[in-house]
């Protein structure tokens, strides 16, 4: 599916517009849905930043470690979608139910796991060479946030769901009522308003707990309940063995989910790098961070819309239609990053000041805008070519892009910078760079040699066999 020979200029509009609406019409909602995202992680991290330093670098480390499960259970409730979607663009309502419900056991199971690989994980806290200071404020948070991984987990694969169905904005209206509820516990909880206790950064973990639960319960609803979900519910309560479905949900998944950890541990041993250099440094980092997530929850967006339409391209072969669909995508995302970078580079020292009152830490955030910069641009083009090859459901690659970019080049590239050279938290940014760098272009060679296959889109007969 070759990325390369556009059209002349007079045309160009014209061969893309269908897909450009295809891909708004989606993204749109999922883009809704992560703003809903960023606003928790930018209320979370204001309201604790302005709480403190030291309850800022807490909840820094902490986030960081809990980013690996998460990112990791995102990806594999992320393999749903382009079974989902080949399914219900061949029309095979039922079945869609039915991978729906293998598709939530699996991911059942797997937090649970994450649950206690991460519980047993806090008795080893005290060996990753944390300023002493801010060690019993991770402790705590640390804690509360293990209570969170099975409903993200669940809300995930429902939301990955209705994402392959073309339902996206049901999880943007649910996710949107999370970051209500969650402003408003981080209001009460964190400062002692209205009469509750002052809890600080504990504070801001329940809120995220109660958040998260509210979300699930919000996505169960609509896909027990609703009208529109009513055809899929026949496949998804229908008796029979499952073992054939959980199996191809896994396979399509794993992949997803061990890439998707494997590239979030290089941005989790930045926090523990920039750590080794005080609390001053790992706030910075977490600052920059969350104003970065600005960027990247957009690009994601339209991501998912991408892997969303390849799905329903693959579903009928189309591979010039995905082919098509992947380079709409990245025209989408490679205008946002720079309207992304604009925003940095003109505001960006003001959006660092809503996140903490301390010059020093404003100061240490302010030297990693140039290499966000460039990172907007580089995340745009590895996220759409990542997305588009998972809407293929031929996800290995993705793996070992994932390990050739963030850990054979990131880590050695981080420690380099960051400790050999002494550049800091400033080095740990530009080693994102060079691993996003070689991301990219390993993803857009693995997208122009991948094949549309119709074994991939044989799930139908595959459970049918096993009825």
């Amino acid at each position: 599916m070759a990325i390369a020979g556009m059209c002349p200029a007079a045309g160009f509009f014209r061969r893309y517009s269908g897909e450009y609406r295809a891909l708004v019409r989606l993204g749109a909602p999922v883009l809704l849905t992560q703003v809903g995202v960023i606003c928790v992680s930018f209320a979370d991290t204001m309201m604790v930043g302005l709480y403190g330093v030291n309850e800022l670098a807490a909840a820094a480390f902490v986030n960081s470690v809990f980013l690996i499960p998460l990112v990791m259970l995102m990806g594999l409730a992320a393999g749903l979608t382009p079974l989902v979607g080949a399914l219900f663009g061949r029309g095979s309502l039922a079945e869609v139910g039915r991978t729906a419900r293998g598709g939530l056991q699996i991911n059942l199971i797997a937090g649970a796991i994450f649950t206690v690989v991460m519980g047993a994980l806090y008795f080893f806290l005290d060996h990753f060479s944390q300023p002493e200071e801010i060690m019993p404020l991770i402790r705590e948070y640390y804690l509360i946030l293990l209570f969170t991984l099975v409903p993200m987990s669940l809300f995930n694969a429902l939301q990955q769901w209705a994402n392959g169905v073309t339902d996206t904005a049901s999880p943007m209206w649910m996710i949107l009522l999370s970051v209500a509820v969650n402003i408003v516990l981080n209001w009460l909880l964190i400062y002692g308003e209205c009469g509750m206790p002052e809890l600080g950064l504990a504070g801001a973990g329940i809120a995220t707990v109660v958040a998260r639960v509210t979300g699930l319960a919000g996505m169960a609803v609509i896909v027990s309940c609703t009208r529109r979900y009513r055809p899929f519910r026949v496949g998804f309560s229908s008796p029979g063995r499952l073992g054939a479905v959980r199996m191809r949900v896994w396979n399509t998944s794993y992949p997803v989910m061990i890439q998707n950890g494997v590239e979030c541990s290089l941005w989790s041993f930045g926090a523990v790098v920039c750590g080794w250099y005080g609390a001053v440094q790992l706030a910075s980092y977490q600052v920059t961070n969350t104003i970065g997530q600005l960027g990247f929850m957009i690009y994601q967006s339209f991501g998912v819309a991408v892997s969303v339409r390849v799905a329903n391209y693959a579903g009928v072969l189309d591979e010039a239609g995905a082919g098509r669909c992947a380079r709409a995508g990245l025209h989408i995302n490679l205008v946002l990053a720079t309207v992304a970078s604009l925003i940095f580079l003109a505001g960006g020292r003001h959006l660092l000041a809503l996140f903490s009152e301390s010059p020093d830490v404003i100061s240490a955030a302010a030297v990693l805008l140039w290499p966000l910069v460039l990172y907007q641009y580089l995340d745009a083009f590895q996220l759409t070519l990542c997305n588009a090859i998972r809407g293929t459901s031929q996800v290995k690659p993705l793996l070992w892009i994932s390990v050739v970019s963030y850990m054979i080049t990131g880590v050695p590239v981080l420690l380099l910078f960051a400790d050999v050279l002494e550049w800091h938290n400033l080095g740990v940014y530009y080693s994102f760079d060079v691993a996003l760098l070689v991301a990219a272009l390993i993803a857009w060679i693995v997208f122009r040699r991948t094949k549309i296959e119709g074994a991939e889109v044989d799930i139908a007969e595959s459970m049918k066999k096993n009825n």
